[in-house]
């Protein structure tokens, strides 16, 4: 498995991959919630398909054979334009999807892992995110540091991260 930074995928690649890790998360429990157009059609869920490096978004992608088996990437997101893991200005918010048929096998501990190190690079001391109740990832998160965050929407949780 090699691991690649997300500026690696031109802007159109990059977009179809976070289009298609937001949709399956938001699918999470094998129920067809959303499509690709429901997702784009959704500013909630549109957000988290646009990566704008300008602002400090950055993300990894966990190839096998050349092709992308999970993904972890991190948005600045403001108050003016909440994710569901908002917290406050300056604290992205993390998302990450593993592909089926390649989950429990650790893709996702260790993208998490590489994006707390690359976090750390950029001086980030703090990452958030949401995960709805039952999802069995929640598990991997509590596992990894995270933990429920204090006077936010239930599912937010956070992670200090360590110098």
């Amino acid at each position: 498995m090699e691991l690649r930074d997300l500026e690696f995928y031109d802007d159109d690649d990059t977009a179809v991959l976070l289009l298609e890790a937001t949709r399956l998360n938001v699918n999470w429990t094998g129920e067809e919630r959303v499509d690709d157009a429901g997702v784009l059609a959704d500013r909630s869920l549109a957000h988290y398909t646009v990566l704008h490096p300008g602002r400090g978004d950055f993300g990894l992608v966990a190839e096998i054979g050349g092709r992308a088996v999970g993904v972890v990437w991190l948005l600045f997101l403001d108050a003016s334009d909440p994710g569901y893991g908002y917290v406050a200005d300056g604290v992205p918010e993390l998302s990450v999807c593993v592909w089926p048929g390649y989950r429990g096998v650790g893709i996702g501990r260790l993208l998490l892992e590489e994006a707390f190190l690359a976090a750390r690079k950029r001086d980030i001391r703090r990452v958030s995110l949401s995960v709805e109740n039952g999802n069995p990832a929640t598990r991997l998160y509590r596992d990894v540091g995270f933990s429920d965050a204090t006077g936010s929407a239930p599912g937010t949780m956070i992670v200090g991260l360590r110098p």
